[in-house]
């Protein structure tokens, strides 16, 4: 019978408690310590998850020099389906606040996306992506969020700035002329799908099987 192992935990900034990692069976699960929001990844189900990767930058990948900023590492499945689609000039900086999700991808749970961190075209930075969108403006081709389980910041409540209104235009300043941002979500969310438009952006919002081709969906908004 398959029981839940911790293999190991890490702060969350700011609230006080751990986000842990699980083995169980042959996959990895990471939940936080308070089990709110429930199983909030793992490795069996992340349909949506390469979906992220891999839908916009299959739209940019023609371009010269491509550069994609990825908000959250988490078990690396959105990182590597980016790069499967992206060419050898291709530059993905992945932004990640948590060094214990850094330190889990580089041992046993990298092998289950194949170990993008270890491509030379990805470069994982310890570092709050608000940050970078502050900074870094007309940047990046594609800007991809998963920090959370959608704009409710289940996570993390300090990642609420992400998804205000002054967060996507920050995302929308840091992008360049064409650029699209995509951001995941566990659920629908109309008032995010408003806000978008109200910080100037065209949206798409499609919904993605987690797993194959049934069971729950999760949704991804394409922003351009």
């Amino acid at each position: 019978m398959k029981k839940f192992v911790l293999l190991d935990s890490t702060p969350i900034p700011d609230e006080g408690i751990d986000l842990c990692l699980f083995e169980y069976g042959d996959d990895f699960i990471i939940k936080r310590e308070d089990g709110k929001g429930g199983q909030l990844m793992n490795t069996r189900m992340h349909g949506s998850e390469d979906a992220l990767g891999r839908l916009p930058c299959a739209e940019i990948a023609g371009r010269t020099d491509a550069r994609v900023l990825i908000g959250g590492l988490g078990m690396g499945f959105t990182l590597a389906a980016a790069l499967a689609e992206l060419d050898a000039q291709a530059q993905v900086l992945v932004a990640e606040l948590l060094e214990g999700v850094i330190r889990w991808n580089q041992g046993p749970l990298g092998a289950k996306a194949g170990y993008p961190t270890r491509d030379p075209r990805a470069q994982v930075l310890h570092e709050d992506v608000a940050r970078i969108l502050k900074t870094d403006t007309q940047k990046f081709d594609a800007i991809l969020l998963d920090v959370d389980n959608g704009p409710e910041g289940l996570t993390q409540s300090v990642n609420s700035w992400l998804y205000s209104t002054d967060g996507l235009q920050g995302c929308k300043r840091a992008l360049r002329p064409g650029g699209i941002l995509a951001v995941w979500s566990a659920s629908i969310d109309q008032r995010f799908s408003a806000r978008l438009r109200s910080a100037g952006f065209k949206v798409n919002e499609v919904q993605v099987f987690a797993h194959g081709n049934r069971g729950p969906k999760h949704t991804i908004w394409f922003a351009r």
